[in-house]
């Protein structure tokens, strides 16, 4: 028993003698033993359960004996409704007092479990007063409980939220929830990034009385993603890089085309102005015709740039058409030198995406190169690269969406049903010199945009990759 527990019992033994003797030995015509109620309300602050029943079976003792010595020879009424007055407030107030300490052990208990866990649980009142705070928020942030009650959570905490306050604050009051993710400061200075879970208290009638936030420090984590999504960036550039040398050939040629014909082009303005009289006509057409293949060959460079430069994601309106009719220009000589016959069919109307295009570019090249090497074995029959778009809506999203399909098929070998649901696994390839890494690329690089890639294949009748990305209307 701790010293503070000696001295109250002490109290308690003081204070029930003195109601004794006040009751037994002073003529006072009112219930004193009324006043073991408060010997009660103090025993009941430090004593267990069952030092409480001998404290409040001691004070029935105690108010029956001095009736008995006081009355027993000339009873009265009035003194046994006393006494009986007394039993009773205190009999109430010691059930009162055990079921109150009951619930108090069982709070106990429950934050005594709040104590056990790593995550940081703090509660905190309609005024975001924290009112609890337990041993994990002091490990997480640095202040210890007593330095934590009592204050402002937002301004101990210094809290940075993803979006507006009173947006958040609007969101809980609707659904009693929230989750997201929020930078915190320790008692150190440093930051500490948090996924913050919020459940709202309420009383019988509905109305808010307090909120517990269950806090889990992913600090790691997220530096853990920013230097994924690093190597993943290295190793798409890296990517790239290896697919422009597979195109060098027809790279070559498409820079070559226009400019050769520039030089024709030249050529034939100059035979028009050394004529005997100069046929100004033509020399117009020639030099337009001139003007119109250096533009060419300058948006040709100006895309390869694009695809060897190594930048982050940037996201810009762009049409899922003309990605497609700028990519068939880089994978046209390819076509050519493996013999494949391209059928194009793309949607009607302009396919509105926001997204970044030479990523995107990227992942449709690799898809066509696939599928065109994919046929290189197909010798009786006629080699064919179906690519194609449309509109497609999606009831089953919430909410609803349209999506930008786009289609690349080849009716090559096929996959076997066995590895088409590893095709997208990083480091595995059906390639004898692949690395594994183009479709695993491919499918972060949709994901990234909100979409999905799938493959399909019947074995003999070729594969079709497609990719499903959200529609932008607002892109248009």
């Amino acid at each position: 028993m701790q010293p503070n527990s000696h001295l109250n019992s002490a109290l308690a033994l003081l204070g029930a003698t003195a109601i004794f003797l006040i009751d037994t030995f002073t003529p006072l015509d009112i219930a004193v033993a009324v006043l073991y109620v408060a010997v009660i309300m103090l025993s009941a602050t430090f004593l267990s359960r069952t030092g409480l029943l001998a404290i409040a079976a001691t004070c029935v003792f105690l108010t029956i004996s001095s009736f008995i010595i006081t009355h027993w020879s000339d009873l009265e009424t009035s003194a046994l409704i006393r006494c009986l007055v007394s039993l009773s407030a205190i009999i109430v107030t010691t059930l009162l007092a055990l079921k109150n300490n009951q619930a108090t052990h069982d709070l106990r208990d429950q934050a005594a479990l709040l104590d056990l866990t790593h995550d940081a649980i703090y509660v905190r009142d309609n005024h975001d007063v924290i009112t609890y705070w337990n041993a994990g928020a002091e490990q997480l942030y640095g202040w210890p409980r007593e330095d934590a009650i009592g204050k402002v959570a937002i301004d101990l905490l210094k809290s940075k939220f993803p979006k507006p306050l009173a947006e958040i604050t609007r969101d809980l009051a609707a659904e009693g929830r929230w989750q997201g993710e929020i930078t915190h400061a320790k008692r150190d200075g440093s930051s500490v990034v948090v996924a913050s879970r919020w459940s709202q208290q309420r009383d019988d009638k509905g109305r808010p009385v307090a909120t517990m936030v269950t806090n889990n420090d992913i600090t790691d984590q997220q530096l853990a993603e920013t230097a994924l999504h690093k190597a993943e960036s290295e190793l798409a550039h890296v990517t790239r890089l290896t697919t422009l040398g597979e195109l060098m050939a027809s790279i070559a040629h498409e820079v070559n085309q226009p400019l050769a014909a520039v030089v024709t082009n030249g050529e034939a303005a100059l035979r028009w102005l050394k004529r005997d009289v100069p046929d100004l006509t033509e020399v117009n057409n020639s030099l337009e015709r001139m003007i119109s293949n250096g533009r060419r060959a300058s948006d040709v460079i100006a895309r390869l740039r694009a695809l060897t430069r190594k930048t982050d994601l940037i996201r810009a309106p762009l049409d899922a058409n003309e990605l497609l009719e700028d990519v068939l220009l880089l994978v046209e000589r390819e076509l050519i030198a493996r013999d494949v016959a391209l059928r194009l069919d793309l949607a009607a109307t302009p396919l509105p995406l926001l997204g970044d295009r030479v990523q995107l570019q990227q992942a449709v090249i690799n898809l066509a190169l696939n599928a065109v090497q994919a046929m290189s074995s197909v010798t009786d029959r006629p080699r064919t690269l179906r690519i194609s778009t449309r509109l497609e809506q999606d009831d089953k999203a919430e909410p609803p969406q349209k999506n930008a399909i786009i289609e690349i098929a080849d009716n090559g070998p096929g996959i076997d049903p066995a590895v088409i649901s590893k095709l997208f696994t990083a480091f595995y390839t059906t390639k004898s010199e692949g690395m594994g890494m183009g479709l695993s690329i491919c499918r972060s690089i949709i994901e990234s945009h909100g979409g999905t890639i799938v493959a399909t294949s019947e074995l003999g009748h070729g594969a079709t990759f497609t990719i499903h990305l959200p529609v932008r209307e607002d892109a248009a």
